[in-house]
């Protein structure tokens, strides 16, 4: 059963929402040990003093701001609550907007936001709102000691909120040396098979469909060897640089994907199969 991470209020001009927050998102991670080769004993790592080697305690370790090289300040975290601010259990809206533009750029961590006690009527009365208007509420939040910039917005029966990078953060695309200067215009033929080619490939999003492939592979590779098993390596297959021909690429991918549709068995005969071994059974 998750469990909330935080709780405070959606400030709504006058109106004060009690709230809970959620992770939106359970993230899957692979964790690995530093062990010591010759009989596996677990590596424990220390902070010591690069000066004179000795091991620092925790209760000795201050926080410190680099201002220039090997030059700091120390911080304290008396002087950091100090300038928290007030409001700090408080996710004040600012601004209502549209959701087509924000850039998924500006997007970091996804959160739920659901009522507390006594807020469900305040709660629904705003989320009912927003699904009306069509708006996402930008709003400020303090969590662990951090202002975020977040949008909240309407997702089914909950309001869902995300956690979003300020505008200095982001780097604009022009920004990039790599970028070609001179884009020459597309061929046409060329852009008509690519287009073709998006057709061909589009669909409806279904989230389900895709897997970390990576971390299943790894995981099926640590279950082998728990059991014992020895992995042996595939060898790694190197492509040679090769000058592509775009137009063929183009016609090669779309042919591919029209032989693949084909040996698919259509919906209706496979309703058709699925009856026709119903009877077979019930006979």
């Amino acid at each position: 059963m998750p469990r909330p991470m935080w709780s405070g209020s959606i400030s709504f001009g006058l109106v004060n929402i009690p709230v809970k927050l959620y992770n939106a998102v359970k993230k899957k991670s692979i964790h690995f040990n530093q062990l010591r080769k010759s009989d596996g004993c677990r590596i424990r790592l220390k902070k010591v003093c690069p000066s004179d080697g000795a091991e620092v305690p925790a209760e000795n370790i201050v926080k410190g701001y680099e201002v220039s090289p090997d030059q700091y300040v120390v911080v304290t975290s008396e002087e950091l609550e100090a300038i928290q601010p007030k409001n700090a259990r408080a996710i004040a809206i600012e601004d209502f907007v549209k959701l087509d533009q924000i850039d998924p750029l500006f997007y970091d961590s996804c959160y739920y936001l659901t009522p507390d006690k006594g807020a469900g009527k305040a709660y629904s009365l705003l989320l009912a709102a927003m699904q009306k208007t069509s708006k996402v509420a930008i709003a400020r939040v303090v969590m662990r000691n951090k202002e975020y910039l977040t949008a909240i917005r309407p997702l089914g029966k909950a309001l869902a909120l995300s956690t979003m990078h300020f505008a200095d953060e982001v780097i604009a695309a022009d920004q990039l040396d790599e970028l070609p200067t001179d884009i020459p215009e597309p061929d046409k033929k060329e852009l008509a098979m690519a287009e073709q080619l998006i057709e061909s490939l589009s669909t409806d999003f279904e989230p389900a469909k895709y897997h970390d492939q990576y971390h299943e592979q790894v995981m099926a590779m640590l279950e082998k060897k728990a059991e014992g098993q020895t992995i042996i390596s595939k060898p790694e297959i190197k492509e040679g640089g090769k000058v592509i021909d775009l137009m063929a690429a183009l016609e090669a991918s779309i042919s591919a994907i029209k032989t693949k549709s084909d040996t698919k068995p259509s919906k209706q005969g496979k309703t058709a199969a699925t009856s026709g071994r119903k009877r077979a059974s019930a006979q």
